[in-house]
């Protein structure tokens, strides 16, 4: 299992930032997946984010709706996530986080979740419907060395910030707006006020910037705001309208975001 904290660090010593992709598990095709995960890493990101696939996902906008509903339709299950996840990190030597819902992996079992997610190779992972009040709760005593990340929000209070700091491993998941994922092609100056805020209350965790996060334009305006970039709303929908199997649009326009992560 990778260091997560230690390879943002890296990343930014090395004047860049960090780029994150979202990728729904096994979208567009269960077949492809792997590949497909290994190309966009090998095309300039620097991290992956594997989204479980989930009927009713509350934080994801109707691009990553559409790519979950599919993938169930595809019959992806934790099962083939840890396969998916265990043979990318046999190809390629950087962070893959998992980020789902508290429903699938209480129905799978957290001990077991955690046991199987660990096994697989995953570095770190994201519930985002578990909030910091429920986190202890939710968890319930179990350990694992697997990372277990956080998320702030635009109406999280300083004291709360603090706290998640705390509480977080790996990184910290800033989302940038309220609602939910999706492209925006500018965060408005209110938003990057409360970003600046959260980034300076920040001192235990690197700090990662997600939702709205769609072009070049973006991540220039927040860099001074944070330590790197999580993408995905922009990703599927180019996955969706990427008619060429090899995705080659997808991986030019990540290529671009990539390119623009560097100072």
């Amino acid at each position: 299992m990778m260091d997560i904290a230690h390879r943002i660090e890296q990343i930014n010593r090395h004047d860049r930032h960090v780029l994150s992709i979202f990728l729904t598990a096994g979208f567009p095709t269960n077949r492809n997946f792997i590949q497909l995960a290994v190309d966009i890493l090998q095309a300039g990101a620097d991290m992956l984010e594997i989204g479980i696939p989930f009927s009713d996902p509350v934080a994801d906008g109707p691009v990553i709706q559409q790519s979950s509903q599919a993938a169930l339709q595809n019959g992806v299950g934790l099962k083939e996530i840890f396969n998916y996840t265990k043979a990318i990190k046999q190809k390629v030597d950087k962070p893959v986080v998992l980020m789902g819902y508290a429903n699938p992996l209480l129905h799978y079992g957290l001990k077991t979740f955690l046991d199987h997610a660990q096994q697989s190779g995953a570095d770190g992972l994201i519930v985002p419907d578990v909030p910091y009040d429920e986190y202890h709760n939710f968890w319930n005593g179990q350990t694992t060395a697997l990372p277990r990340i956080l998320l702030t929000t635009p109406t999280s209070s300083p004291d709360r910030i603090k706290a998640i700091d705390e509480t977080s491993q790996g990184f910290i998941y800033c989302v940038s707006v309220t609602g939910t994922t999706g492209d925006r092609n500018r965060i408005n100056e209110k938003d990057v006020k409360v970003l600046s805020n959260t980034f300076r209350l920040i001192q235990n965790n690197k700090m990662l910037v997600g939702f709205g996060i769609s072009n070049e334009q973006t991540i220039h305006q927040l860099k001074p705001h944070c330590d790197g970039f999580i993408v995905g709303s922009a990703v599927i929908r180019r996955l969706m309208d990427d008619n060429d199997c090899n995705s080659r649009n997808t991986l030019a326009y990540i290529g671009k975001l990539s390119k623009a992560c560097n100072k």
